[in-house]
């Protein structure tokens, strides 16, 4: 059995260039047209005069192959435009049900563990809303990255989400930066979320940027068995006095 693999893309880039040859040659047939087909006898004799009868009845010939090639190259450029809109319409046609049938396989696996324990058992946890302090998600039980933690409320030093917890392979999610504060202290980093079995521990988010006093960053998530540990948030900035304080990074196992 014989299989074809076609890369669309690079078939429209190939189509394209072919039709670049085909404008190029009819541009330097036609710019040659009048000098060849139109030839002045060198003299007044008769074989002058016959001499430059037959080159430019060879000229003309040129320009009637020339133009039954370039018809014949139209066709090719055509043929291989409608090749590719075809590959990608299939390609367009096949995607869409096989994502379907994804959808619902993970839907099987992960409903009844979702209603069971509250987390997936494949999958990485959905992450907190930005400005609004939301905890990332935990990933599946089995597979999957805790989600990022959703930066703080701005404008009052709103704390930073969590990162969400990983499953047994994964990695914990990033906690969210914490928010600004026009009036007092910026908010705290979110904690990093913290591996399980493999992997590596979130880092802290940012501590938020405050007027008074600089928020703390996000103490980092603590390392799988076979990881290591996350990283702490830096502090933010005051803009009077105070000074920025680092987050406290996660110790690191395995």
């Amino acid at each position: 059995m014989s299989f074809v693999i076609v890369a669309p893309e690079a078939l429209m880039s190939v189509a394209s260039e072919v039709a670049g040859i085909g404008s190029a040659l009819n541009a330097a047939n036609a710019a040659a047209a009048a000098r060849t087909t139109g030839v002045l006898a060198a003299a007044a004799d008769e074989v002058s005069a016959a001499m430059a009868a037959l080159f430019g009845a060879h000229a003309q010939e040129y320009q009637r192959l020339s133009a039954q090639a370039a018809g014949f190259h139209a066709q090719f450029v055509q043929a291989l435009n409608a090749g590719v809109n075809s590959y990608a319409s299939a390609e367009a046609a096949n995607a869409s049900p096989l994502q379907a049938v994804e959808q619902q396989v993970l839907g099987l696996i992960n409903g009844p563990a979702q209603t069971l324990l509250g987390r997936p058992l494949i999958g990485n946890g959905a992450d907190g809303a930005p400005g609004t302090g939301q905890p990332g998600g935990p990933g599946g039980l089995l597979w999957g990255n805790g989600g990022n933690g959703g930066s703080g409320v701005a404008g009052v030093g709103g704390p930073g989400g969590s990162g969400g917890a990983a499953g047994l392979f994964g990695h914990g999610g990033n906690g969210g930066a914490g928010g600004s504060n026009a009036a007092g202290a910026g908010g705290v980093g979110g904690a990093g979320g913290a591996g399980w079995l493999v992997g590596n521990g979130g880092a802290g988010g940012f501590g938020g940027v405050g007027t008074t006093v600089s928020g703390n960053g996000g103490a980092g998530g603590a390392a799988g068995a076979f990881g290591n540990g996350g990283v702490g948030g830096a502090g933010g900035a005051a803009v009077i006095g105070g000074c920025p304080a680092m987050g406290v990074p996660a110790a690191t196992r395995g």
